[in-house]
């Protein structure tokens, strides 16, 4: 009996020595050995250590090469592309709790267990949806024969659709999953094959085969426009003709016709910033903004953006207006029905038009009308006159009209069998005023005056004096009175004639069109 005594003291003993030990260890190092997060091993480091190792370990991982198998196709990309990124950031505070802590015996009991069975915690890292989608869509797009959708054209005024037809698509989400299997394994190059599905057309024939009645159409006029602005509003015209819009989707006027370049077809014209006209590409881009947003009302349309003009403009009644100005003043306009629409921009002979085509469901008896109402008119005041040293001494010219600033709101007036059920106000709106601006010649030097000649008396009476004051610049010189605007004839749900005068680069009566430039001018 006191043998085993001894022995287990002398067994007692030297486990504590060996704890005893541990405690210098310890102080050195956070992590005994036989503690894992993945593959990265953390015995013998401290904390700092770990910390600053394992972020590289995470680097390495996103750094690896990743070779996905499209149909056939090698596509390379790396984890880091592909969003591949460590779900569990407090791996390294997980581990602590196995790290040695508590008595010495206990200390000594874990370490052993440690050499045993080592922790491995798993790396919870995963590649991102979102990234993996945007790969599919920029290197993996025309590797399979994808699904196409049926077309619609419309063609000496008859439309003509295209069928669908089937193909392949990539099934991203059970890509994500083969990737994900494959990263995991942590070998230095990554292979997985994409997941290739039947693809099925998102438009089909028969969905578009219910286009054929006209829901809403507008006209506006820009006669008076010169080549630039016209080019600006067939080139911008074209980039929205033709466009389909299925139930629910929204189409925007900026995302379709910009950015305003010489690039992408734009010419230099007027447009309106910061209360004046100034020249700028893409002038005239307004006037497509605004007559889509007519033919839309007529269409009854769900407008989910429209902002109007900072100063008035002469193709529409006032509060008939839409305007474009960087992506904070935008026409966008959504699809309300339950079938899809088309919509038609043609220019011809200095008239701009839209035509919305769909499937009509509103009652015959029924119809709408839009009203603009003027609620006060606020005069711009005198003109603001500039001095211009290149002009001569008097000479005066007018640069931009006068805007009468405008208060308005528009009606909507629904009647069936001609008795009204509805009148609403849509919005109302607030035009500034702008002062007409004239450059002035400097003004004209003072006359030096005429030294007396001593003559002889007796001459005085025979002779007439040879000075005279010169007719001067400005007694001839008379000021070109102001241009008249044009009368712009808008054909189109609740407009008429316009009659506010406005002056611009395109001509007289012509409106500016924000554009997109530093300045983000209307």
């Amino acid at each position: 009996m006191k043998i085993w005594n001894l022995l287990g003291g002398l067994t007692l003993v030297a486990a504590l020595g060996s704890a005893v030990a541990f405690p210098a260890y310890a102080k050195e190092a956070a992590y005994p050995d036989g503690i894992y997060v993945g593959d990265f091993s953390l015995g013998g480091l401290t904390k700092e250590q770990a910390e600053k190792g394992f972020s590289q370990y995470l680097s390495e991982l996103e750094a690896r090469t990743v070779t996905l198998r499209v149909d056939g196709t090698e596509v390379k990309t790396t984890a880091k592309e592909l969003g591949y990124a460590c779900g569990n950031e407090d791996a390294l505070e997980e581990a602590e709790d196995y790290a040695a802590g508590g008595c010495l015996i206990r200390q000594y009991m874990e370490r052993k267990d440690l050499e045993k069975e080592p922790v491995h915690i798993p790396l919870d890292a995963q590649v991102d949806e979102a990234s993996v989608q945007m790969l599919i869509d920029a290197k993996c797009a025309g590797l399979v024969d994808e699904p196409k959708d049926a077309v619609i054209t419309r063609k000496n005024g008859k439309f003509e659709i295209t069928e669908e037809q089937t193909g392949k698509t990539v099934d991203t989400k059970a890509t994500i999953e083969k990737l994900n299997e494959a990263l995991a394994e942590d070998l230095a190059e990554v292979t997985a094959d994409a997941v290739i599905i039947v693809g099925e057309p998102k438009i089909k024939k028969e969905d578009l085969a219910s286009i054929s009645d006209v829901l809403g159409t507008c006209t506006t006029a820009y006669a008076s426009s010169g080549a630039s602005r016209s080019g600006n509003i067939a080139n911008g015209v074209s980039k929205i003709n033709g466009h389909v819009l299925m139930p629910g989707e929204t189409l925007s006027g900026y995302e379709c016709m910009h950015p305003f370049t010489i690039e992408n077809g734009y010419f230099t014209a007027a447009a309106y910033e910061n209360g004046q006209v100034v020249d700028s590409v893409g002038g005239g881009v307004c006037q497509i903004a605004t007559t889509l947003y007519d033919a839309s009302l007529e269409a009854e349309l769900e407008i989910t953006q429209r902002q109007n003009h900072s100063m008035i403009v002469t193709y529409v009644k006032p509060s008939m207006d839409a305007a474009i100005a960087g992506t904070y003043k935008d026409i966008k306009i959504t699809n309300n029905y339950s079938t899809p629409i088309y919509i038609e921009g043609t220019t011809a002979g200095k008239t701009l038009t839209f035509t919305i085509y769909g499937k009509e469901t509103r009652p015959t008896n029924r119809k709408v009308e839009y009203i603009s109402e003027t609620i006060s008119k606020t005069d711009p005041g005198e003109p603001q006159r500039k001095v211009d040293n290149s002009l001569r001494p008097g000479q005066t010219k007018q640069v931009q009209s006068a805007h009468i600033g405008y208060k308005s709101r528009l009606w909507k007036v629904v009647t069936v069998d001609g008795v009204e059920k509805e009148r609403t106000i849509l919005h109302t709106d607030t035009y500034n005023p702008s002062k007409a601006i004239v450059l002035v010649g400097p003004a004209a030097p003072a006359e030096t005056p005429a030294q007396p000649v001593e003559t002889p008396a007796e001459n005085t009476s025979a002779e007439t004096s040879a000075e005279h004051t010169p007719e001067t610049a400005a007694s001839a010189e008379t000021a070109a009175p102001a241009t008249q605007p044009e009368q712009s004839q808008v054909v189109g749900p609740g407009t008429a004639n316009a009659s506010a005068g406005e002056a611009s680069a395109g001509g007289p009566g012509e409106a500016a069109a924000p554009v997109e430039n530093a300045s983000q001018p209307e």
